[in-house]
C-alpha cells in the first residue's frame, strides 16, 4: 500500500487549525505503515479524546476510538486478545498523562506489545488552551495568565522509569528524526513509547507570543538538545528544554508473551492432573 492509501479521504480536508503539527505527525505515521507494509486487516489504530484523537478518522484501517484516558486500556485489551495485531495507540498529553497516567504507567511498567505515540502541545488545544500536565514553568495558558507555577512532567522519563521496552522524544520540526524514531518503535516487541513535540499556534502560540506555526517550530528548535548534550547542562538549564533522542532501547520480555505462556502452562497442568 501506498501512503496515500491508508487515508480516508473523503474526510479530507484535516480537522485541525492552520499551522497544527498533528498532520505532520499524521504522515510520518503513515510513510512508516508503508515501509513496514502494514495492511489494513492486521492494524489497529486506537485512539481517545483531544484534537489529536480525532486522528483514527483519518486512518483507513481498523480503528478504535475510545473515552477520554482509557485509549491504553482498551490498546492493552485488543492486543491481548488477537497479539498478531500491530495496536498502535494514539494520544495527547492530555489524554495519554493528565487523564491517563496511569494507565500509561502501568503499560510500560507490564510491557505490553503496543506503540504509544502521544502528540504533546503542551496544553489542552481541544476545550480552549487550559494547562495539561506537560506544561512548561512558567509559560502562559487560559487557565494560567500570570504563568504556569507547575513543573509538567517529563513524560519521556516517566515511561522510561516505568519499565518501557523503547522510549524515544522528537519535535516536529525535526519531522525526519521523528519518523526514524516512530519506525523503531513500530518493529520494537514490547512497550515502545514515542512522544512528538507539537506546534499548537491558536492557543498555546498565540498566548506565548509566537502566533505563527513557524514562531513555534523556531522556539523548538533553538531550545531543543540532544540526550547527550543534556547530560552535561545542570537541572537549571536544562529547564524547559527539549531533550530529544532515544532514551531507552532495551530486549525484555513482553506481556503478551508471559501471558500465553501462563495460559500454556496452567492447561498442561489441568491435563497433568487429570
Amino acid at each position: 500500500m501506498k501512503t496515500q492509501e491508508y487515508l480516508v479521504k473523503e474526510k479530507l480536508p484535516l480537522f485541525w487549525c492552520a499551522g497544527c503539527g498533528n498532520g505532520s505527525v499524521l504522515h510520518a505515521i503513515l510513510r512508516c505503515f508503508e515501509k513496514l507494509n502494514y495492511t489494513r486487516e492486521n492494524t489497529v489504530v486506537v485512539t481517545g479524546i483531544g484534537c489529536w484523537g480525532k486522528a483514527d478518522d483519518y486512518v483507513d484501517t481498523n480503528t478504535f476510538h475510545g473515552t477520554h484516558g482509557r485509549a491504553l486500556a482498551f490498546g492493552t485489551g485488543i492486543k491481548l486478545a488477537n497479539p498478531e495485531l500491530n495496536v498502535v495507540v494514539l494520544m495527547g498529553d492530555g489524554d495519554g498523562a493528565t487523564i491517563g497516567g496511569n494507565h500509561l504507567i502501568h503499560a510500560a511498567r507490564r510491557n505490553v506489545d503496543v506503540t504509544a505515540i502521544v502528540v504533546n502541545n503542551l496544553n489542552y488545544g481541544m476545550t480552549g488552551g487550559q494547562y495539561s500536565g506537560t506544561t512548561p514553568h512558567e509559560k502562559i495558558t487560559s487557565t494560567s495568565r500570570y504563568g504556569h507555577i507547575e513543573h509538567g512532567f517529563d513524560l519521556s522519563g516517566l515511561v522510561a522509569a516505568a519499565g518501557a521496552s523503547y522510549v524515544s522524544r522528537g519535535t516536529t520540526y525535526g519531522i525526519v528524526q521523528l519518523e526514524k524514531f516512530i519506525f523503531e518503535a513500530l518493529q520494537k516487541k514490547g512497550f515502545s513509547f514515542v512522544e512528538a513535540i507539537s506546534q499548537c499556534p491558536t492557543h498555546f502560540g498565540r498566548l506565548n507570543g509566537m502566533k505563527k506555526p513557524a514562531d513555534m517550530l523556531n522556539w523548538f528548535k533553538e531550545n531543543s538538545v540532544s540526550v547527550s548534550a543534556a547530560e552535561k547542562l545542570t537541572q537549571k538549564e536544562r529547564e524547559n528544554k527539549f531533550v530529544v533522542g532515544n532514551f531507552v532501547n532495551r530486549e525484555n520480555e513482553d506481556y503478551s508473551t508471559k501471558y500465553l505462556r501462563v495460559i500454556n502452562d496452567a492447561k498442561k497442568s489441568k491435563e497433568g492432573g487429570k
